[in-house]
């Protein structure tokens, strides 16, 4: 707790801290002064005797102790810690933008490291946090289409949500495309932004779905919506288990993906079609989608402050309050 604490806090005027290396002289000079009144001198009749010290002579102390912790109290408090929020305020023209992923079984495979789905989900990350002003949002499909996360500002929602997407959570297998595109456009159709896009990420061929690619391609002309589309596969032959009257039989096969429809989806939007053959392709892609679709923002930043000094201030009236208690109470001299 109080490492966080520290974290978050900063000192108007830190110089005053200084003041606090003047404790251990204060130390030293209590120490050495203490041994001076502690002289004494043997006595040969007495040296049979046991030692024994009263309860006030062992605490006889505290009240150093005490003025000490009140001092490092006073001296922080007048260095002004201050509890620091950076805000920030977006002022222009962003873009909306809907982040489309396949996760069916095929985004599974191996081709990239370590796999096509993780692989797309960790650039995509560094996609949204390259993009501060623009609202996103996430739709995920297989054979159903979903929406992860509807279109908002708070970049670490969505970053979250992007880091909870695995292959299968829509149970149903299969790639709809339309469906997932479908979705997207109806999320983006209604927003105000003068620029809005999706970015379609798939591995497959267009199977299942209630919705065909042609209907959601016009649904995303007709609300003036860019559609850039991302191949995800190598060229390479993948192994597959099947099963056979002799038992499981492995298979090589090359795992393929609808290019046509992908640049019909694109060229007819206004957008771009993009193939990855592998996660350095695949970033490549989203610097390129970064690069040709800028928004006209302007982040301002500034900082805010809560002081913190008060509690100390109170704990150094309480050390000195117990320390004048006792100091006329139980640690009183008598003349």
């Amino acid at each position: 707790m109080l490492t966080e604490w520290y974290r978050n806090i900063e000192f108007a005027h830190p110089w005053v801290l200084g003041a606090l290396l003047l404790l251990p002289v204060l130390i030293y000079e209590y120490i050495r002064r203490n041994n001076k009144q502690q002289a004494s001198m043997l006595v040969t009749t007495t040296h049979f005797i046991n030692k024994t010290q009263s309860l006030r002579i062992s605490l006889r102390h505290v009240l150093f102790v005490l003025r000490c912790l009140a001092i490092i109290c006073l001296v922080i408090a007048l260095a002004r810690p201050r509890e620091k929020f950076t805000e920030t305020r977006n002022e222009g023209e962003g873009i909306d933008i809907m982040l489309c992923f396949d996760i069916s079984g095929s985004m599974t495979e191996k081709d990239f490291t370590p796999n096509r789905l993780e692989a797309s989900k960790q650039v995509a990350l560094n996609f949204v946090r390259n993009r501060p002003g623009d609202e996103i949002g996430i739709v995920i499909f297989s054979n159903l289409s979903f929406t992860l996360c509807p279109l908002t500002a708070d970049h670490n929602a969505v970053l979250n949500q992007i880091q909870s997407i695995e292959s299968g959570y829509l149970q149903d297998e299969g790639t709809a495309i339309g469906s997932g595109l479908a979705t997207s456009v109806d999320r983006l159709r209604t927003d105000k932004a003068k620029s809005k896009i999706i970015i379609l990420l798939t591995d497959g061929v267009d199977f299942g779905g209630t919705i065909p690619p042609d209907m959601a391609l016009q649904m995303a002309k007709l609300y003036g919506i860019k559609v850039y589309t991302i191949g995800v596969g190598s060229e390479k032959e993948v192994d597959e288990v099947v099963d056979s009257p002799l038992g499981p039989v492995v298979q090589h096969k090359k795992l393929e993906f609808n290019e046509a429809l992908l640049k019909k989806l694109a060229d007819e939007t206004g957008g771009q079609y993009f193939h990855a053959t592998d996660n350095t392709a695949l970033q490549k892609i989203y610097e390129s989608i970064n690069q040709l679709e800028k928004s006209k923002i302007e982040v301002t930043s500034y900082d805010r402050y809560t002081d913190k000094f008060m509690p100390l201030v109170i704990a150094a009236l309480i050390y000195l309050l117990i320390e004048i208690v006792l100091r006329y109470t139980v640690f009183r001299k008598y003349p």
